[in-house]
């Protein structure tokens, strides 16, 4: 079983002279439809109102054959605001709450999860992001732990907390996704590659930088490997990110590589092993870009 902690919001995306479209979103739910969508039992642990936006995210959830657990609240169900540029990215406004009642901590789909996935704004706002961390560290012994810091610099007010979050976080997984525009942010004095470096020291199992057109490059302890991103037409860059690391941890499931078991062995990965990961998590990437929305692949879609 994989399980999934963070936000669930819905975009409202507006560009050019369309009507605004709405689609269910959040970087943790869009990694766990993507693992379902490639075949793995997933459970999703967020929260949402008692809404049309909330219906519309159990909906979603419910299509993909995603269980979930907390679920529905009476605040009202959080929501980002995009504005597309001409290249089809998004520059994001947030009306959020984020936060976890005690019975995530409780419930069995964590206590037996193989691999637990965070990051993104359930790790960075409070009064949640405590309570991922805590229940991050009750996690480890038994599962792989993955993370992405998909970072929102308009909901940060405190550069330096927000790196102390991010490290504490790295500290804790085994395998990193970031983009890098998260990195740039966090470290503007020093290279992309000096900071994977410095996060491998942290204890990670690898860490892996994505480059958007540019393709992505990967770092574990044996060494480095890169993987160019397919040319497609371009809808919009919704959900890339995210496609990219569920398709990342699907590869390594399918090699035999999560679980705290195993640990050890993904220490140990070699390059190529890396270089194929990479390979397989683009191409998913690919197909989500050429559509709108966090529309990610199912395994029959990865050309």
């Amino acid at each position: 079983m994989l399980t999934v902690i963070g936000e669930a919001l819905v975009d409202v995306l507006s560009g050019g002279i369309s009507a605004p479209r709405s689609f269910v979103g959040g970087s943790p739910l869009n990694v766990a439809v993507g693992l379902a969508r490639l075949g793995h039992p997933v459970t999703f642990v967020g929260r949402w109102g008692d809404d049309e936006y909330g219906r519309m995210i159990q909906q979603h959830l419910d299509a993909n054959n995603v269980q979930h657990i907390c679920g529905q609240d009476n605040h009202p169900t959080s929501t980002a605001r995009g504005i597309l540029d001409p290249a089809g990215a998004a520059t994001y406004t947030f009306d959020l709450l984020w936060d976890l009642p005690q019975l995530a901590a409780e419930n069995p789909a964590l206590a037996g999860a193989q691999v637990v996935h965070t990051g993104s704004l359930a790790t960075m706002v409070e009064p949640g992001a405590q309570k991922v961390l805590q229940l991050i560290e009750r996690a480890r012994p038994h599962a792989t732990i993955s993370y992405d810091p998909n970072i929102r610099p308009s909901l940060i007010t405190d550069h330096a907390e927000a790196v102390a979050k991010v490290e504490r976080s790295i500290a804790l997984a085994d395998v990193v996704r970031a983009s890098d525009s998260d990195l740039e942010w966090l470290y503007p004095h020093r290279s992309v590659e000096a900071t994977a470096d410095a996060w491998l020291a942290l204890g990670p199992a690898m860490i892996v930088v994505t480059y958007g057109s540019r393709g992505s490059w990967g770092l574990v302890a044996a060494g480095t490997a890169r993987a160019s991103a397919p040319v497609v037409d371009v809808a919009d860059t919704v959900g890339a990110g995210d496609t990219f690391i569920s398709a990342m941890l699907s590869a390594l499931a399918d090699r035999e590589l999560l679980g705290s078991g195993q640990r050890e062995k993904l220490h140990k990965l070699d390059t190529g092993t890396l270089e194929e990961i990479l390979d397989y998590a683009s191409r998913a990437a690919a197909v989500t870009v050429s559509r709108e929305g966090a529309n990610p692949p199912f395994r029959a879609e990865i050309f």
